[in-house]
């Protein structure tokens, strides 16, 4: 079964001129704009009552349009664990700043101290990335500067990415139980299908 819709009988426009490193531009711009214009269908029915036999089924072929082609992008979801980690290597040092003056504070040492001491290196680290495009160098800085000894051989523990999620896995999954999959259920039998969907 294939789903096909013409969406230009809905004079959306979408912009042609994508990025061409993107994977799939033009149908998440589709959306976006699809979208918009699902928005605006809501103002006609209640301006003028006679439009509805116009702008519910509009919107029903719209709402299905979106639906199908956001389904087609994820379905085709590419994760790239490299770039994931880049992106952590560049934020996590700066996230984990208090998790060093914590440390630091448990160890012995001064609270104000130690701030002034994070915030100094971590604007030098800050300068590196954005003056010069160079990698976040904070950690190497804070095991070169001796303040730092105590604490040096928790870093590793201080700078596991695990620590800086909190609940997430435990709320998306209770999330899914308690709220997505009770909502799936009565269409359980006809998930199975596969439509084929050509954009």
């Amino acid at each position: 079964m294939k789903s096909t819709f013409d969406v230009s009988c809905l004079s959306v426009a979408v912009g042609s001129s994508a990025m061409p490193y993107k994977r799939n531009p033009m149908r998440a711009e589709r959306c976006c704009s699809l979208a918009r214009h699902l928005m605006a269908l809501v103002s006609d029915p209640l301006q003028t009552a006679a439009v509805q036999r116009i702008s519910l089924p509009e919107s029903f072929l719209t709402a299905d349009i979106i639906l199908s082609t956001l389904q087609n992008i994820t379905e085709g979801l590419v994760v790239y664990p490299k770039v994931i980690e880049r992106h952590i290597r560049y934020e996590l040092p700066f996230m984990a700043t208090e998790n060093i003056i914590m440390a630091m504070v448990k160890a012995g040492g001064n609270r104000q101290d130690c701030h002034e001491k994070i915030r100094v290196l971590s604007q030098q680290a800050a300068a590196v990335v954005k003056q010069e495009g160079g990698d976040n160098d904070l950690i190497d800085r804070v095991k070169a500067d001796p303040y730092f000894t105590p604490i040096l051989g928790q870093l590793d523990a201080l700078l596991d990415p695990k620590t800086f999620i909190g609940r997430a896995p435990q709320q998306v999954r209770r999330f899914l139980a308690e709220e997505v999959r009770p909502v799936l259920e009565p269409y359980k039998s006809k998930m199975d299908v596969k439509i084929e969907l050509e954009l």
